[in-house]
């Protein structure tokens, strides 16, 4: 049998499941119970930890920052993923039966790529945000972007831009029974389909990775320089303390920038070494007259001390103060969580690019599909692990959500005593 009639046995095949929206299979058989066992942990997880991310921002104040809008925008995409349309998908594998029709397949496969690119593009926006802080933070453009106007511009842009890219798929969003779920037609929807792909997982994510490369070599030069003029321990201690005072977590503080140039000139220094000493002749010699050379030395250390000389030192607060500190962990943190959105769709991606005939057993269509589930559940806990102030504001919502269940057991121990 030649491959032509092989993939239109296999087209027709799917084209039929696709119509009675059944996804069962000798193969998959045993495996779905393991589909929902981790789409049920990854509803209840990634419900819990996005509406604890959410419920942070809105209650520390300490986490209000422009910054961490974006990522409370990426937690809301997840959030509508975990919460609305993976308990659909569990339930389709625990059937392996789409159960909901003809509409509700159209609207889960909009959704569902919606939420995708407005993940997508938020990561955009964060690389960007965070290579702007350490690059071009003085610049028009920069200030314009993360001022509040700007940041409210790319929150609504992000929701704009993923259904502008989306809705016109509509009438191609149908039944895919190779990962018992909604999705676009693999033909019906190209070249579009094609571009569109091209531009959020390849050519979007890889803008991502670029600013994050751009982000290491800028903090990386910067470092190289302050070991090169690295001032005195006690200077770098008294700058890290007002650092960490005036810095929040996301390494913004107000009127600071990434890269410092110091000129020190002891004109300053000169002018008060010079008040002392006339308040110190003042106070001794009040009713004494000084003699004449000492009054000449004087003015000589005077004259002396008073003559500029500028030292130029350049500090990097991305090597030596706080700030600098809380910059670096966020930047990581917020890599880390790109390099997990990449690992979780890379298999999914890369199977479809290979596999455009439907050779592959539906099993390791299912497994390389249960992966993209991941993504949508791991931020909050990336954020726990990465950020010490989300981590204390997660502590802080779940003792006062466990507070009441803990009295009533306290109240009943003493009564039944």
């Amino acid at each position: 049998m030649d491959t032509t009639a092989v993939t239109r046995m296999w087209n027709d095949t799917d084209l039929l499941r696709n119509y009675t929206f059944s996804c069962a299979s000798p193969s998959v058989e045993g495996y779905r119970y393991f589909g929902v066992l981790l789409g049920s942990t990854v509803t209840i997880v990634g419900t819990i930890g996005n509406i604890l991310t959410v419920l942070a921002f809105a209650t520390d104040a300490s986490l209000r920052t422009r910054f961490n809008v974006l990522i409370v925008n990426l937690a809301l995409a997840d959030l509508l993923y975990c919460t609305i349309l993976q308990p659909v998908s569990v339930d389709s594998y625990l059937h392996l039966h789409w159960r909901g029709g003809a509409t509700w397949c159209r609207m889960f496969g909009f959704l569902l790529f919606l939420s995708n690119s407005v993940s997508i593009i938020t990561l955009c926006f964060i690389a960007m945000s965070r290579y702007l802080v350490v690059a071009h933070r003085t610049s028009r453009c920069a200030r314009l972007l993360l001022s509040h106007r700007g940041v409210a511009v790319l929150l609504i842009s992000s929701w704009l831009l993923g259904v502008a890219s989306f809705a016109p798929l509509w009438p191609v969003y149908v039944f895919a029974p190779q990962v018992c779920t909604c999705s676009f037609h693999r033909t019906k929807g190209r070249p579009y389909t094609t571009v569109l792909l091209f531009m959020y997982f390849f050519f979007g994510l890889g803008c991502v990775g670029l600013f994050y490369f751009l982000i290491y070599r800028k903090v990386r030069v910067a470092s190289k320089a302050f070991l090169k003029y690295r001032p005195s321990r006690r200077s770098s201690e008294r700058k890290r303390a007002k650092a960490e005072a005036t810095t929040d977590d996301s390494g913004i503080s107000a009127g600071a920038s990434t890269t410092q140039s110091c000129e020190i000139s002891h004109d300053e220094t000169g002018a008060e070494q010079n008040k002392n000493k006339a308040l110190e002749k003042s106070e001794g010699h009040t009713n004494t007259k000084e003699p004449k050379n000492s009054i000449q030395d004087a003015s000589k250390d005077t004259e002396t001390s008073s003559k500029p000389t500028p030292v130029t030192i350049q500090t990097t607060p991305a090597a030596s103060s706080g700030e600098d500190s809380e910059f670096k962990r966020v930047t990581r943190m917020c890599f880390t969580v790109f390099m997990c959105f990449v690992c979780c769709f890379a298999p999914f991606l890369l199977l479809n690019v290979a596999d455009k005939a439907n050779r592959a057993p539906q099993v390791v269509h299912m497994i390389c599909a249960n992966l993209t589930w991941l993504n949508s559940c791991i931020n909050p806990l990336l954020y726990a692990a990465m950020n010490r102030q989300f981590n204390q504001a997660y502590k802080d919502l779940l003792g006062k959500a466990v507070h009441p269940l803990t009295w009533i057991w306290r109240t009943r121990r003493i009564t039944i005593r």
